[in-house]
């Protein structure tokens, strides 16, 4: 039987829509709208869309949206400066700034600048060390989008064998955490892992996020084990996760499309915390 789709672009329409309302009720209480902050640097193709993508998203719930442009000449003094503007900045609650930066930025020290309480995409390392130890915090976009999923179809990781192919501390590492968090027994594996494909087989849950064309294969999959693809891939012009999708929808119980899976989630998790930030 084949496996049950995990259509992210339903799901994130619903919290958009909740969001949506949350804000209006905000307004209608005289508290403030909540502001997002978004700085692009240079001309990524793909980080143009993306932040496209995400001021759409902000006007669609209702969210103040700022965008700020710097070529990719621009000083690592002015950009912090840039960053520190927005930290005082009173009607921005979030501040985003899109990765990768341009070759000569330090991202780190970028990340480190902006204050924890702003910073929804939840990369500062204070809100890393307080994910790392299970307090609340601003938990990393996709991640959080790849647990409401497994929420969304009501499945408990508790007891569960969850597998992570990927240990990027954007995601692999975070989404491994709030597994955790959740009680299940969590591997996560990497270039090194021996036996890579057994390791998968063991899992109930398995994330997939290597940024590696169609590399699990419908072998590497336990059957009815909820598979969640993070990747996002080209091979010409069509785009495909981790995951041969068309042979292991055959073998998964759920399953992740790309596109149309994690992506869209991401983005709208990225809202989510932009109204919590406005408190």
């Amino acid at each position: 039987m084949a496996a049950q789709i995990i259509d992210g672009k339903q799901i994130a329409q619903q919290i958009r829509s909740d969001l949506a309302r949350q804000i209006q009720e905000r307004i209608e209480q005289g508290k403030p709208r909540p502001g997002l902050a978004v700085v692009l640097v240079g001309d990524n193709p793909a980080s143009q869309l993306y932040v496209k993508m995400k001021q759409k998203a902000c006007l669609e719930v209702g969210i103040h949206s700022e965008e700020h442009r710097l070529p990719a000449s621009i000083s690592q003094g002015r950009l912090l400066g840039l960053i520190d503007q927005l930290n005082s900045d009173p009607r921005i609650h979030g501040i985003l700034v899109q990765l990768p930066l341009p070759d000569g930025l330090d991202e780190e020290e970028v990340i480190m600048r902006i204050r924890p309480e702003k910073d929804v995409d939840g990369f500062h390392p204070i809100n890393v060390g307080r994910l790392a130890i299970g307090a609340d915090t601003y938990v990393p976009c996709t991640p959080a989008g790849v647990m409401k999923m497994l929420d969304w179809i009501n499945y408990d990781p508790a007891g569960k064998k969850a597998v992570v192919v990927g240990r990027s501390n954007i995601v692999g590492k975070p989404v491994a955490q709030l597994l955790l968090k959740r009680n299940a027994t969590v591997t996560i594996c990497h270039s090194h892992t021996k036996d890579l494909m057994d390791e998968c087989r063991q899992a109930d849950i398995l994330v997939a996020a290597v940024g590696r064309p169609q590399m699990i294969k419908a072998d590497w999959v336990k059957p009815g084990a909820a598979v969640i693809d993070v990747g996002i891939n080209k091979i010409g012009k069509k785009t495909v996760g981790d995951v041969d999708f068309d042979n292991v929808k055959e073998v998964a119980g759920w399953i992740t499309p790309v596109p149309g899976g994690v992506g869209p989630m991401t983005i709208a998790m990225l809202l989510a915390n932009t109204v919590r930030a406005a408190g």
